[in-house]
């Protein structure tokens, strides 16, 4: 199983973002590709022409399917709600692949920015939530240690806590 972050360019060495985690947790199984919406990433082309990729984002309620069967590779947009929008909405290719919606266990725990979406998941969440829907319960836990060490306490926003 490979996990693809379709990374937009301002989220690359952001402090607040979860897909370093998945790359530093799973390693070869994880990279990242820079979104460019004048070149697609050919590689990208190849696999989703290839079948057994989907794309993890959320849909309308008649297309939320759960059913992880077959799909090699997830692609996950990395990037803010209001990036991962535009990302999709300006790459042809994207619409053309398996959708898959998450039916998350719980709420997002993912506090370190203002405005989430209730309901949705950051990055390194969807990754946790798809290893457990597929039965790699080992790497989803080292990536959920890695990920609640990762962000703040409950309830504390930016300037909250001295540090943080």
């Amino acid at each position: 199983m490979k996990f693809t972050l379709l990374t937009h360019f301002k989220e690359i060495g952001k402090r607040s973002n979860t897909g370093q985690l998945v790359l530093q947790v799973l390693g070869g199984a994880a990279e990242q590709v820079r979104w460019d919406r004048m070149n697609p990433p050919a590689r990208l082309l190849e696999e989703i022409e290839a079948g057994g990729v989907a794309l993890v984002y959320p849909g309308a309620p008649d297309e939320s399917s759960s059913d992880l069967s077959g799909i090699r590779q997830f692609v996950i947009i990395d990037g803010t709600w209001h990036e991962a929008r535009r990302i999709h909405q300006r790459s042809p290719y994207l619409q053309k692949v398996r959708r898959v919606c998450l039916k998350p266990s719980g709420p997002s725990v993912y506090n370190l920015r203002k405005n989430q979406k209730e309901a949705c998941l950051c990055t390194a969440e969807c990754v946790i939530e798809i290893l457990r829907n597929t039965g790699r319960l080992a790497e989803a836990d080292r990536l959920e240690e890695r990920f609640l060490g990762f962000i703040r306490p409950a309830g504390v926003m930016r300037g909250a806590l001295p540090g943080h």
